[in-house]
């Protein structure tokens, strides 16, 4: 048998990176991480052959479906880990791909017009939610696409739109392929991913529950059915689109490589995806049959990103000062590179890891991921743990009753801060009061139980019982001025009344500041304009991200402090207008 490689070089970073490097290192491969020139194929082949790889796993993202660099991998003399340069670009592109599916019988989402609204514009060239809008009206129609060619463009460095039918009540169930180059290609079972906000998967699933045998076993033959028809090699996911009210199926695209959410279909089945990749790419043929592959578990993934879920999900940036992911809990898979003392910037995609709970049933994995989550601390700048904690834990995630657009309407409340608050106030009570000496605030008192003492955080005054429980210490950080600790997976900020004045002043009313470190994409008024409410005066980008920046209200600009093309803080003041 054809033996396996010596040396893989991993074009990519982070967590995908360190997953990749763990199957190696137990097959005795040597892993090399890449270099920081991530969309850089030259200097990525270059880099891999200086490391004395023999094969390039590209991960995910980046150039992981460039068909270009696939062929330099191979031009090189090195073994490209998935599938072909042709079949990356044949469906690599949505319109491409849609056609290939027409051909093979499978079932595709019909393709709109501008009367036919709801519909969905979209990049042709992407994935990841980039490029998209829902566009409800024909007056929304030529703003939508502008927006969505500009992102796509970014991204993609393509800017091709397509339209199609929107539909309102749709699951999003994929399907994990595996094909071999003696002509095997199998399906890994089903994957739910309909725990989305604007196209963005947060949390997923396998395998997809829910779903009437008849139609799961359709499924999974269409998406074989599609990946035999182009010779599929290596690892790839099939996306369809399940009408709900229909019960109707409708291919979406198709992802050659390996998928951010490969580990829940990893806990499943009991296979290693990674592991997998590597023996097709060194010839070897898949080590079992289609029937041999049974869901042993269900698992299910929760995505945690830099961004404040409770405020639109704008990403955000910072030292990582206090990380404690749940390593070691029965049930619970961890996959990250995030540790204390990291700088998250703007410059990558906001995912800092995966947390996966599986069990013997759906509630059970349900369980286990919430309990994680709750053990999940990152401090030093927000994440949407905590939104993910309070989602896993929700009646409607509970029951299945989430499909892709749920998020849209039922945006996400921001938890009472109540119970951090008290917790806040034990904690600085039991680390920085005065502890000794006759003025000791320890509610001590002569023949008597000791009394409740008083403690001024966040802006409230909190009643400390003595022998009341706290959370871990090692969860949360103490200071003379406050308290930054982690509850339910949601990070909590509360100062004390004398940090207070150390604080710059707000923005006054009338002053547009950035709401996220980012780019300034767009700068459409200048000063002297008038405007009304609501008119777009710039849009700021990060992460792959555009928000479009407006007028609080009828006025004049009196100020632009922004420029297209110019790198911006969180706060920073770009517009001022006067009120009319």
């Amino acid at each position: 048998m054809k033996p396996l490689f010596s040396t893989v070089y991993i074009a990519n970073r982070g967590e995908i990176a360190a997953r990749v490097a763990r199957t190696c290192s137990g097959l005795g491969i040597r892993a090399v991480a890449g270099t920081d020139a991530f969309l850089d194929a030259d200097a990525q082949v270059a880099a891999a052959l200086a490391a004395g790889a023999e094969a390039v796993h590209p991960g995910y993202g980046f150039l992981s479906e460039n068909a270009g660099f696939a062929r330099a991998v191979a031009d090189a003399g090195l073994t490209w880990i998935g599938p072909t340069p042709e079949v990356i670009e044949r469906m690599g592109r949505k319109d491409a791909a849609r056609e290939i599916a027409v051909a093979a019988g499978v079932p595709v989402v019909p393709q709109g017009t501008d009367a036919a609204f709801p519909v969905l514009v979209k990049a042709a060239a992407g994935g990841g939610g980039k490029g998209m809008r829902i566009v409800r009206s024909a007056a929304e129609l030529d703003e939508a696409i502008a927006a969505a060619k500009r992102e796509s463009l970014a991204a993609f460095g393509d800017d091709t739109m397509l339209i199609e039918k929107y539909v309102e009540r749709g699951r999003h169930i994929e399907v994990q392929v595996m094909g071999d180059s003696h002509g095997n290609v199998v399906h890994l079972l089903t994957r739910e991913c309909s725990a989305q906000r604007r196209h963005q998967k947060v949390i997923e699933e396998a395998p997809a529950p829910y779903l009437a045998d008849d139609v799961r076993e359709r499924i999974h033959g269409a998406a074989v059915t599609l990946a035999e028809s182009v010779g599929y090699t290596n690892a790839g996911t099939v996306e369809f689109l399940l009408d709900a009210a229909t019960g109707d199926f409708y291919f979406l695209e198709m992802n050659t490589r390996l998928q951010v959410e490969h580990p829940v279909t990893e806990e499943a089945t009991g296979l290693d995806l990674v592991q997998l990749q590597l023996l097709v790419a060194a010839g070897h043929p898949l080590p079992f049959e289609q029937h041999e592959v049974v869901a042993a578990t269900h698992a299910i993934e929760a995505r945690v990103y830099a961004e404040d879920a409770y405020n639109g999900f704008l990403p955000q940036a910072g030292r990582a000062t206090l990380v404690r992911w749940p390593h070691g809990r029965p049930g619970v898979r961890i996959d990250h590179a995030l540790e204390s003392g990291q700088v998250v910037s703007t410059a990558f995609d906001p995912m800092l890891g995966k947390v996966i709970g599986y069990g013997s049933d759906r509630e059970d994995a349900r369980r286990e991921l919430v309990a994680a989550l709750d053990e999940t601390v990152i401090l030093g700048l927000t994440t949407n743990t905590g939104f993910l904690r309070e989602l896993a834990a929700s009646e409607p995630f509970a029951t299945g009753e989430i499909d892709t657009a749920w998020l849209d309407r039922n945006p996400p409340v921001a938890p009472d801060p109540a119970p951090a608050r008290e917790l806040a106030a034990h904690l600085w009570q039991q680390q920085r009061a005065t502890t000794s000496g006759p003025f000791a605030s320890d509610g001590f008192r002569l023949g008597g139980p000791a009394a409740p003492t008083l403690v001024e955080i966040g802006g409230v005054v909190v009643r400390v019982t003595p022998g009341s429980p706290s959370q871990r210490r090692d969860a949360a950080i103490v200071t003379e001025h406050g308290v930054e600790l982690a509850h339910r997976g949601q990070r909590y900020v509360f100062e004390r009344p004398d940090a207070a004045a150390d604080h710059a002043a707000e923005a006054s009313d009338g002053t547009v500041v950035a709401p996220m470190p980012g780019t300034v994409l767009d700068v459409r008024v200048a000063e002297g304009a008038t405007v009304a409410a609501g008119d777009v005066l710039g849009v700021v980008e990060a992460m792959k991200m555009e928000l479009a920046l407006k007028a609080p209200y009828d006025g004049v600009v009196t100020s632009v402090s922004a420029t297209a093309g110019a790198q911006v803080a969180l706060g920073a003041p770009l517009f001022t207008v006067e009120e009319s």
